[in-house]
């Protein structure tokens, strides 16, 4: 269908209010950056997800990785959107003033290069991520093996889309249609939301990020909702396959099995963690003791963006108490955290 007819058909929908939830921080941006919301319906919502990792990485995840880089003759390895990310009291980059020892990354096989020069430093990885940057870890752990480097561990904070996704279902019915993220589905596929699409009987659409590719999605689930059905549809087939990318399946599934795991602002998802296989774990930072749910600093309300209960701007720390210089809360840190993505472009 031309574009400008899907503009029309969703700007003159008037019908009941609904409610699509985009799961990835990348499509609340392009969103934003795009004017989605002024070419459709104000009966359309469109509500942010729990599609940032470092958004629902835990306190506890945050204290453990302190507590190495405090350690004599540990470095710990970060990317750079994880040291405003504030733990039960500190966050990465406060902790680095007050003397941890805390190098930026920008590839985890940075490690592998590291730990051969200084044999005697063990460099601790912070590895966060959901199944788009998991095999980048496995394989970096590969390469330590086989290597016979020991100096390297991992404490993971690496996370499974689709348990989380089922938790939403669950405890939220008012979702009417899911924006599935496109680079998590280029590693896992569009197959997997079938099971969901089903029980629920709710739309599950895979988007590019384009203008273009938002809009037809949306398009496509709002029609869905119309005719009362809720289908999967993979409508960015020039990247995600239906059953996803297997090479990459098949390196997680070498070095990583599913475990428990807490997600910020959500709680415990069983099966919703990813952590090092037994013969891996001499590379094992201690990341399966990492499950104490603490909570959310008094007042924060990223729990209630991540599940889409409320948009940033109504809570009322935003741009006020929290802001992305001074975050008080995890959404507000990540280029793909909702609040951080709301107040850029809200201030702009």
């Amino acid at each position: 269908m031309d574009i400008q007819k899907i503009i029309d058909y969703l700007k003159a929908y008037d019908g009941p209010e609904i409610k699509l939830m985009e799961v990835c921080g990348t499509h609340t941006a392009s969103i934003f950056k795009n004017g989605i919301r002024s070419l459709i319906s104000p009966k359309i919502k469109l509500i942010s997800g729990p599609g940032c990792p470092v958004c629902v990485t835990p306190a506890a995840y945050i204290d453990k990785c302190i507590e190495y880089a405090m350690k004599p003759d540990h470095v710990l390895l970060s990317f750079g959107d994880m040291m405003k990310v504030p733990g039960s009291e500190d966050s990465l980059s406060s902790a680095k003033g007050k003397g941890a020892r805390v190098k930026l990354m920008y590839s985890p096989f940075e490690a592998i290069e590291l730990a051969e020069k200084n044999p005697e430093t063990t460099y601790v990885v912070a590895a966060v991520g959901f199944e788009t940057t998991v095999p980048s870890y496995g394989l970096m752990i590969g390469q330590a093996a086989e290597k016979g480097i020991r100096n390297i561990k991992l404490v993971t904070a690496l996370k499974t889309i689709i348990p989380a996704l089922q938790w939403i279902c669950e405890n939220e019915p008012d979702i009417d249609g899911f924006i599935c993220p496109g680079h998590v589905s280029v590693i896992i596929g569009s197959h997997v939301y079938e099971d969901m699409a089903e029980k629920y009987n709710k739309p599950f659409v895979v988007a590019g990020f384009e203008a273009e590719h938002i809009l037809a999605v949306i398009y496509d689930i709002v029609w869905q909702l119309q005719r009362g059905e809720g289908h999967v549809k993979n409508l960015y087939r020039n990247a995600v396959r239906d059953d996803g990318n297997l090479k990459a399946q098949e390196v997680i599934e070498k070095y990583f099995e599913p475990g428990q795991a807490v997600w910020r602002g959500l709680g415990s998802i069983p099966g919703s963690g990813l952590y090092l296989k037994d013969e891996y774990s001499v590379y094992d930072g201690g990341s399966r003791g990492l499950d104490k749910d603490l909570e959310l600093p008094e007042g924060c309300q990223c729990a209630n963006v991540i599940t889409g209960r409320k948009n940033p701007d109504e809570c009322p720390m935003f741009g006020t108490g929290c802001d992305p210089v001074h975050p008080f809360g995890p959404c507000m840190v990540s280029a793909e955290g909702a609040c951080g993505i709301w107040f850029r472009n809200k201030r702009s």
